[in-house]
């Protein structure tokens, strides 16, 4: 068995990759990156650290890399002849693989199985995004396919200086793959699990650790916090990540029926993953592109408009974007780009352009209220 892989960056390595290896896959990373294709195939193994309660070390071996940037030949007939592709290379990224993935599809042998696709981003609907950018290239190459949407969730911070490819990693992580497309024939990933419908799943671990998360690091940044863990042993902070999460969690139980102490349990262990000490991870990092993550299916605005339409509380999670408007980290495009329409849109351009959102939706004025009051506050500084 054989599995492609795009983007062999710390995800791809630590989780997707470990994953994949760990069922019995021979393992091939694509990546347009020079230097970390060259390391990767100086190597015969390399090390997934688990940091933290019940971490263990895992050894990745028999895999190899190869350069989509200079080479797409190579990459076209690994997938010519692959078994699964998985990508972890970010949503706007999908439509750059997309070649690719045609070029192996058309170069496919009809007497093999469908290619078995599986984007593994966090986005709601990551594998049909990817599905839809194989269509616009070539349609009938999607045939010889079939696609699954994922939800997965594994934290994986900035990596210690000369680590190499070894990567470290939080014990915890999730995988839930669509079961439905794959029929009988179901991909072998330990760990993994398979379900019937996959929305609730990947709307819980969006709106619980990805708005956690996020709200943490917007909350910290604005008080002066460095690490994620710090933050969260803040009080103050605790108690606002926590009624963000008590908010999405009403919505989740609103819209998918799903249990209340479930979800309580659920976000207790989330936010018990924050505050591990041993994984070093910071506010800039996980606050990085704030416009993408005030969009409208994202962490903050996704489940607020949810709880708007079902006439729930929205108070906290319009406070962790008031928070996420404030980020201001000049190595950050998407932060630049935020801090400039703040100080040369007006409010009612800025909320219907980055959030989505119509002047008739019942969130729309509360979204606007916190655009409004930081284009006051930056006009006093």
């Amino acid at each position: 068995m054989k599995a492609v892989h795009f983007g062999a960056g710390n995800i791809g390595r630590g989780f997707v990759g470990l994953l994949l290896h760990e069922g019995g896959y021979e393992l091939v990373f694509s990546d347009v990156a020079d230097a970390l294709v060259d390391a990767i195939n100086a190597t015969e193994s390399y090390t997934v650290h688990e940091a933290g309660p019940g971490g263990v070390d895992r050894l990745v071996t028999g895999y190899r890399a190869v350069n989509s940037n200079t080479d797409p030949d190579a990459v076209a007939e690994e997938v010519a002849t692959a078994d699964v592709v998985t990508c972890a290379v970010g949503p706007t990224v999908l439509r750059f693989i997309a070649p690719a993935i045609v070029a192996g599809l058309t170069r496919r042998s009809p007497e093999r199985a469908p290619l078995k696709i599986m984007a593994c981003e966090n986005a709601i609907g990551a594998t049909d995004q990817l599905r839809a950018e194989i269509e616009k290239l070539d349609r009938s190459a999607a045939d010889g396919a079939v696609f699954a949407n994922t939800a997965v969730d594994r934290i994986v911070p900035a990596q210690p200086a000369g680590g190499g490819v070894d990567v470290t990693v939080e014990p915890y992580f999730e995988w839930a793959i669509e079961s439905g497309p794959f029929g009988d024939d179901l991909p072998n990933i330990p760990g993994a699990h398979f379900v019937d419908d996959l929305r609730p799943y990947i709307e819980r671990k969006l709106f619980t650790v990805n708005t956690g998360h996020a709200a943490t690091a917007y909350f910290g940044a604005q008080a002066g916090h460095k690490r994620i863990s710090d933050a969260l042993a803040d009080p103050s902070i605790a108690a606002r990540v926590g009624a963000a999460l008590e908010e999405t969690s009403a919505v989740l139980s609103a819209v998918h029926g799903l249990d209340p102490a479930e979800l309580a349990e659920y976000r207790a262990t989330i936010l018990e993953r924050f505050r591990n000490p041993e994984l070093v991870d910071t506010v800039q990092r996980v606050g990085r592109q704030p416009l993408r993550k005030l969009s409208r299916n994202e962490r903050f605005i996704g489940p607020a408009l949810q709880a708007a339409e079902h006439g729930l509380s929205t108070s906290a999670l319009v406070a962790a974007v008031a928070a996420a408007i404030a980020f201001d980290d000049p190595s950050d495009e998407q932060a630049v780009e935020l801090q400039r329409m703040l100080h040369s849109e007006d409010a009612d351009v800025l909320t219907a352009t980055i959030t989505g959102l119509e002047p008739e939706h019942p969130l729309f004025d509360a979204v606007h209220e916190v655009f409004a009051a930081r284009q006051e506050e930056l006009h006093t500084l």
